[in-house]
């Protein structure tokens, strides 16, 4: 029987979510798609937008009026896509005794996100230093990270998608695909390395946490079972 990725109550066949979790996910993404703060989630679209729109962005024009319609539903979309993939992590490092806190634009400093509209250029770097804030702090005995979750259907992840003026020095990516569960740091990011469906930076090859990994794999799984439709168009 499967069960909602949220609150762990039996949901429906071939569903990720309990009647009640989904409905409430669907609100969230009616609300987030006016940019207006939601009080659940606040405003995850804007903030994850970067996430996976641009080749929608540019193909969006050329498309009839059924499938423009179609695209448009994308954002809220991606933005499960990426609620599911935070929580996977974020379960994960639960489960190897990290303390986990949510960290990130929405959650340090609620109903800002509406507010950076429109600053002023003497503001932006301010700005992108809000708007990039890291989803997660970690922290276990005496050691503390920064965690981004990003989710690639690809599995291909490089210092394109985060940009040359990405503000901070000590944030670990960790990116989750249909297969994997991998991680680069910034640092990294910086000297030109990637990850790929070919790459070898696996998650539980980080020193710097830990991690056991049985429980890698079996949260592998978990973005088996998650994602397994992924491709499919949003109805």
């Amino acid at each position: 029987m499967p069960f909602c990725v949220y609150c762990g109550q039996p949901s429906q066949q071939n569903d990720h979510f309990c009647m009640r979790c989904g409905s409430r996910l669907l609100h969230e993404s009616e609300i987030n798609s006016k940019n207006i703060v939601s009080p659940l989630t606040g405003n995850y679209q804007q903030n994850h937008l970067e996430d996976e729109p641009s080749e929608n962005n540019r193909i969006e024009k050329n498309l009839n009026p059924e499938k423009r319609k179609r695209s448009r539903k994308r954002p809220a979309y991606n933005m499960i896509k990426g609620r599911i993939a935070e929580t996977l992590i974020e379960e994960l490092f639960l489960s190897m005794g990290y303390r986990v806190y949510r960290y990130g634009m929405e959650n340090t400093i609620p109903g800002i996100s509406t507010n950076l509209l429109g600053v002023d250029k003497l503001s932006s770097n301010v700005a992108n230093n809000i708007r990039k804030m890291p989803d997660f702090v970690v922290q276990k005995d005496n050691s503390v990270f920064f965690i981004e979750v990003k989710f690639r259907k690809s599995e291909q992840f490089s210092i394109r998608d985060v940009g040359d003026d990405y503000p901070y020095n000590d944030v670990f990516f960790i990116i989750v695909s249909k297969k994997h569960i991998k991680c680069i740091t910034i640092q990294e990011l910086r000297e030109n390395k990637t990850i790929s469906p070919e790459s070898n930076n696996y998650l539980g090859n980080r020193i710097e946490f830990d991690l056991d990994n049985e429980e890698i794999i079996k949260y592998c799984n978990y973005a088996v079972q998650f994602f397994t439709h992924v491709d499919e168009e949003p109805r």
